[in-house]
């Protein structure tokens, strides 16, 4: 039988490199979780807090055009332009040109970002093993690696997309209501801000495959997740802080350890009795690495037949 009666069609596409194996399946897994309302619903709540910085930014530049003004009316209330000033600057660190705005937009947007990984991990990571279609994915002519690299670089997309590019955007806000020098003078806070997304991504990625990996249904991962990241933070503050423990014991709390990277990237302070920076870049590279591990020994031991 000939080819031409059996419709052979030849690629008539452009060969790519192995690496792009991996975009199909971050793909898969995007489309899935912009299908859920949920899935907007929290973001929506997310960008409730990008709101907050974008127009206080606004009225920061509209107080300081009235500061001559002897009061101004905000609802109502006549409020001296210098208290608004002070305020949004020094209380709400309102203030663009300093790295401590960006480093407070990140650690706000961390709950959402808590809770809408809790929803992913399960959905793009735990289902797979769940309902058996890791197998599917690796009968194809991809490796174990191109499925975890196309999983991480869709949790990299839900992150970035709630923390880095809103953070970019305050950034380029501050420039356009400042003046055009602030773009080439402070590039190093737009370094700083995209740096902290990457910090972001490779330890969240690594570490929500691995809880969702091992815990696979959507509510005992959200306990866990919840555990790791909001439980560790209480039970840091109240051994350093009430019980007066040694400042090490805040390295338990990842998020922190997370913020502590960020904010030295930002060139902004951490805050009082908060560990080195060498402490949690250590702790965080520990944990991305035996994530990492783990993830690897337990796709392996899933058995295809090609």
């Amino acid at each position: 039988m000939s080819a031409e009666l059996l419709h052979y069609r030849p690629w008539r596409g452009t060969f790519h490199g192995p690496l792009s194996a991996s975009w199909p399946i971050a793909r898969v897994a995007l489309k899935m979780m912009f299908r859920r309302k949920l899935f907007w619903a929290i973001y929506a709540l997310a960008l409730l807090m990008f709101l907050m910085f974008f127009f206080g930014q606004y009225l920061l530049s509209w107080a300081e055009s009235q500061a001559d003004e002897s009061g101004v009316r905000i609802f109502g209330a006549k409020v001296a332009p210098g208290d608004l000033i002070h305020g949004l600057r020094e209380v709400l660190q309102l203030n663009g040109r300093k790295g401590e705005m960006y480093a407070l937009f990140f650690r706000f947007q961390g709950y959402m970002v808590m809770v809408l990984l809790a929803l992913a991990g399960s959905m793009i990571v735990g289902n797979d093993f769940q309902y058996g279609t890791l197998p599917y994915y690796l009968s194809k002519p991809i490796s174990r690696v191109h499925y975890l690299l196309g999983k991480c670089l869709a949790v990299a997309v839900f992150i970035n997309l709630m923390t880095t590019l809103p953070a970019i955007v305050l950034w380029v806000q501050f420039g356009l209501l400042d003046t055009w020098s602030f773009f080439y003078q402070k590039a190093d806070l737009l370094l700083g801000i995209i740096g902290y997304g990457l910090v972001l991504t490779v330890s969240l990625s690594a570490l929500l495959l691995a809880a969702a990996v091992w815990v696979r249904r959507t509510v005992p991962l959200i306990m866990a997740w919840c555990t790791l990241l909001f439980f560790c933070r209480v039970l840091a503050d109240a051994l350093v802080f009430v019980l007066n423990m040694d400042w090490r014991w805040r390295l338990i709390d990842l998020w922190d350890c997370t913020y502590i990277v960020g904010t030295w990237l930002l060139q902004a302070d951490p805050g009082p009795r908060q560990p080195a920076i060498g402490w949690a870049a250590s702790i965080l590279v520990i944990v991305s690495i035996v994530c990492t591990m783990y993830l690897i020994l337990r796709v392996r031991a899933v058995e295809v037949v090609k």
